[in-house]
């Protein structure tokens, strides 16, 4: 990536960001289980912050996660794709909009299981989550928030 085309990324998103607008992409597809009503609350939250979502419905979403490289040990209940990048479960926004924002060479970030409250999920945050970059070289650790 150019430095004009990183500068002109970075303003994009700071300026999107301080609009209230979740990134430059503002288009995701959430894959769920028809049967989840978690993933309802992360869709509802990714709604609020502007960004416009396409669910699809998936009976075998182990199918969709192994399509777009989500490792076993990073799985969680819904997988998102938005910007050319998978994001997997409920990932704070303010790490989509890090990815987002960054645009590093990565396939996706994952927050794994269904930890309590987290984006979507009921109950209190306990302590930090930790995000993990998808890679082909394996897990690695995106941000702790």
């Amino acid at each position: 990536m150019g430095f004009k085309h990183m500068v002109f990324a970075a303003v994009s998103a700071a300026l999107l960001a301080s609009a209230g607008v979740a990134a430059a992409q503002t288009k995701a597809t959430v894959y769920k289980s028809p049967y989840c009503g978690c993933c309802e609350g992360y869709i509802a939250r990714l709604g609020k912050a502007g960004v416009e979502v396409t669910v699809k419905n998936v009976e075998k979403l182990e199918i969709v996660k192994r399509m777009t490289g989500v490792p076993e040990q990073l799985e969680s209940c819904h997988t998102m794709t938005i910007g050319g990048y998978v994001v997997e479960g409920h990932v704070p926004l303010a790490a989509v909009k890090r990815l987002l924002a960054e645009r590093p060479d990565i396939h996706g970030i994952a927050l794994p299981g269904m930890p309590q409250g987290s984006p979507g999920m009921g109950g209190e945050k306990t302590g930090p989550f930790t995000i993990y970059s998808i890679t082909d070289s394996g897990p690695k650790v995106f941000m702790v928030q």
